[in-house]
């Protein structure tokens, strides 16, 4: 048995109060035997839960030394959270998995020993590896998710993997922290981010994780988690030059172009020569379509949930907004007047007002620069 502590594994929460006391008994039944009382941790990495989660973290931890929390406040994100932990611990190995009950902790054992023989830089759990089963999953649409996503992680990240979304894996802590000030942090995949980061090819052995039903809860993910592919893709080649986020609300935005245009074309069918009420009406619409999109798509991680807080949200987006609504309109405008085609002038506004929305809506909207 080994007498120091030497796995520390990192649980990212959010509303998984009910969850946390049986995992860490399932936890203490499987590493105990194997590294001793005290050779494994487990910090609790919380989203500032709703439930009480990160209350009732620190209740276990009064009675288990081995178990601790850290309450996150204005910070969400897997992928931010696993980073938390890696930095804030100081065992040698490092494993990520869910609070959930869908990760077996059983197989934290064998994934430790074959990163510690160096018979692979990281041990991942994979829910589709012979031998593995996804059977109780019950959830045929998101398993069909998950194989198209592993089909485009595998062309990101060139690792020949059967599960390189797996959410569920170990490696060496100092492996970890030294890729970490180049990980995006953003999203729910840590481990493809971990993977398309690393200077050189992780060598990787896989584990068939028999995947188990959710304990008690809801999920955090949806249809939504394709677009971290989107925001890893970008941030491993221009990420340095334009920040990430900024390049997936211009995406967004991009797609508010098509809606602007739209609606721009039917209202001056509608109000023949009106152009800047045609105009301030396509803004409108467009700003109403890109922060409901903003918020399911680029914001998913600070995702205004519920009728009032979203309502507040489109407020204060429109709010946040207005200058760079009126430069919007006023260039487009002056452009249209001085005989440039309307298409045209409306891009101008949409460009000149892109920036602005980006800055005040990232900071008042969603409370994060």
């Amino acid at each position: 048995m080994t007498a120091g502590l030497e796995l520390a594994i990192i649980l990212p929460t959010l509303n998984e109060r009910g969850n946390l006391a049986p995992l860490v008994e399932r936890i203490d039944a499987a590493l105990t035997p194997i590294l001793g009382a005290n050779g494994w941790e487990v910090l609790i990495i919380d989203d500032n839960s709703a439930d009480g989660t990160a209350d009732e973290a620190r209740a276990i931890a009064l009675g288990d030394a081995r178990v601790r929390v850290i309450q996150r406040i204005g910070r969400r994100g897997l992928a931010s959270a696993a980073i938390e932990g890696f930095c804030a611990t100081a065992a040698p190995f490092v494993a990520v998995m869910d609070a959930d009950h869908q990760h077996d902790p059983e197989l934290l054992g064998s994934m430790l020993d074959a990163v510690r023989r160096e018979e692979a830089d990281v041990a991942v759990a994979s829910r589709f590896a012979p031998g593995a089963s996804t059977q109780d999953w019950a959830a045929p649409e998101r398993e069909r998710l998950s194989s198209f996503a592993n089909a485009m992680a595998r062309r990101l990240t060139g690792a020949d993997l059967t599960d390189p979304m797996s959410g569920y894996f170990l490696l060496r802590s100092e492996t970890a922290r030294a890729l970490v000030p180049r990980l995006s942090g953003i999203g729910f995949k840590i481990l493809l981010d971990l993977l398309a980061t690393s200077g050189k090819t992780l060598s990787v052995q896989e584990f068939p994780l028999k995947f188990a039903k959710r304990r008690e809860g809801e999920s955090k993910l949806d249809r939504a988690i394709l677009f971290d592919f989107l925001a890893g893709l970008y941030d491993k080649t221009l990420g340095r030059v334009i920040p990430t986020r900024f390049a997936l609300f211009g995406t967004v935005g991009a797609l508010g172009v098509i809606v602007h245009m739209a609606v721009l074309a039917l209202l001056l069918l509608w109000l023949e020569e009106a152009f800047t009420i045609a105009q301030a009406g396509a803004v409108f619409a467009a700003m109403s379509f890109n922060f409901w999109l903003n918020n399911w798509l680029t914001y998913r991680d600070q995702r205004l949930r519920g009728p009032g807080a979203v309502l507040r949200g489109w407020l204060g987006f429109c709010a946040t907004c207005a200058v760079g609504a009126f430069a919007n309109v006023a260039v487009a405008t002056l452009l249209e007047s001085q005989g440039i085609y309307w298409a045209l002038a409306a891009l101008a506004g949409i460009l000149i007002g892109s920036v602005w929305n980006y800055a005040l809506s990232s900071r008042f909207v969603w409370g994060r620069y």
